[in-house]
This record gives C-alpha cells, sequence and structure tokens, in this order.
C-alpha cells in the first residue's frame, strides 16, 4: 500500500514537472514570438503587401505636400486681383498670378486672359482649367483605392494557400498526424489575412481623406471662378 503510494505521488509529481516545463516552453514561445517573426511566417505573399504599404504610404505623403502648395495662403489674394483688374492692370494681375504658382491661381490666371470675352466664355474657361487642375490633384487616388481593395483579397489569397499547404502537409503525415501541425499551419495561413486587412484599412482611410482635400479645394476654386466673374460684371 504504502509503495503504491509512493509511486502515485511520483507519478503526480513527474505530471506536474511536465505541466510546468510545458507552461514554461509555451511562456518562452510566446515571449520570442513578435510582430517581424509572425510576419516572416506569412511567406511571400507578405512581400507584396510590405511593396503595397510602401506605395500607399508614399502616395499619401506625396500628395499631402502637393495639396499644401496648392493652398494660397494670401487671404487677400482675390482682393489684389480685383483691384488690378478694375485698375485695367491685366499685366500686373497675371505676373501676380504667375508668381503666386499654385492651381488656384493658374485658374484666375486663365480667367484673366479672356478677360475682354463674354462673362459665360470667362466662367466656361475657368472651369475647364479648373477641371484640369483637379485631374492632377487626384494623380495617384486611383492607386490607393486599388490597394485598399486588393490588399485584403491578397492576404485571404495567402491565407487559401497555406490551408492547402496546411492539409497537403498532413496528408503525407499518414497516420501520425499531430494537432500542431495543423495549428501552425493555420496560425501561419491567417497571418497573411492579417496583414491583408492591415495595408487595406490603412489605404482606405488613406483615400477618404485624400479625396476629401481635393474636394475641398475644387470648392475654393468654385469660388474663386464665382469671385472673379461677378466682379468683372461689376
Amino acid at each position: 500500500m504504502f509503495l503504491q503510494s509512493a509511486t502515485l505521488a511520483q507519478a503526480l509529481g513527474d505530471t506536474a514537472a511536465q505541466s510546468q516545463v510545458a507552461i514554461q516552453m509555451a511562456e518562452e514561445a510566446t515571449d520570442k514570438m513578435n510582430l517581424f517573426d509572425m510576419a516572416l511566417k506569412g511567406g511571400w505573399i507578405m512581400l507584396i503587401l510590405l511593396l503595397l504599404s510602401i506605395v500607399c504610404f508614399y502616395i499619401f505623403f506625396n500628395r499631402i505636400a502637393i495639396y499644401r502648395k496648392a493652398a494660397i495662403k494670401d487671404p487677400h489674394f482675390m482682393d489684389r486681383i480685383n483691384d488690378y483688374m478694375k485698375s485695367g492692370e491685366v499685366k500686373s494681375a497675371q505676373i501676380f498670378c504667375q508668381a503666386t504658382a499654385s492651381p488656384l491661381s493658374r485658374i484666375v490666371e486663365k480667367g484673366i486672359g479672356l478677360s475682354e470675352h463674354d462673362t459665360k466664355d470667362i466662367q466656361l474657361g475657368m472651369e475647364n482649367a479648373a477641371n484640369v487642375e483637379i485631374a492632377k490633384l487626384e494623380k495617384g487616388l486611383k492607386g490607393l483605392s486599388t490597394i485598399a481593395s486588393a490588399a485584403p483579397m491578397i492576404g485571404f489569397l495567402g491565407t487559401v494557400i497555406g490551408m492547402v499547404r496546411a492539409f497537403w502537409e498532413m496528408s503525407n503525415a499518414g497516420n501520425n498526424i499531430d494537432v500542431s501541425l495543423l495549428s501552425s499551419g493555420i496560425y501561419e495561413a491567417m497571418i497573411t489575412t492579417v496583414g491583408g486587412l492591415i495595408v487595406g484599412i490603412i489605404a482606405l482611410f488613406a483615400y477618404n481623406y485624400l479625396v476629401a482635400r481635393v474636394d475641398s479645394i475644387a470648392n475654393e476654386m468654385e469660388s474663386f471662378i464665382q469671385d472673379f466673374t461677378v466682379n468683372l460684371e461689376k
């Protein structure tokens, strides 16, 4: 009886020790696992997502810099233009627009060049110039929109490929199927979906923000056109 109790106690002790070792190994694995290691587990799909994220950030910061330059910092810009036009200093008004060098000033310069024409012709010419400038401001936005929609799909493709590889490895394992083999393959496959969603969400927010900036500049262009044509009629 004493021997059986000792054997049971030893077995329990061994089980507890093994559990402690397993817990310690799991904690060590968790501590060692970081975002970089997880990204590497995603394979070549993660390289594509990395490239898309670089393109996304380049387009975003490039457009931000251009939109800042597009804004006219002089609050009295139109007042000075109207003063030049009222005093007949058309050439001075054109030089002032060229010195300002922004999409808004180029639109006004177009109107100044048509100042001897009918008001409708002036407005039409300025609106055409505005459409050209808006098209320039929107450059790259389609790329952002494409990244926002394509990145999650590419990530999902990586997950499907990873799942196929995991089940293929299980089929080759035969009777030696290990749950850890399946779980490892699944979590590695899911990493690409996470990466794709992250890139897609960032690109979507960036796209919507830049579209809002373009809309704001377009509204300012319309205001400048109305202001210029109204003052010419006075």
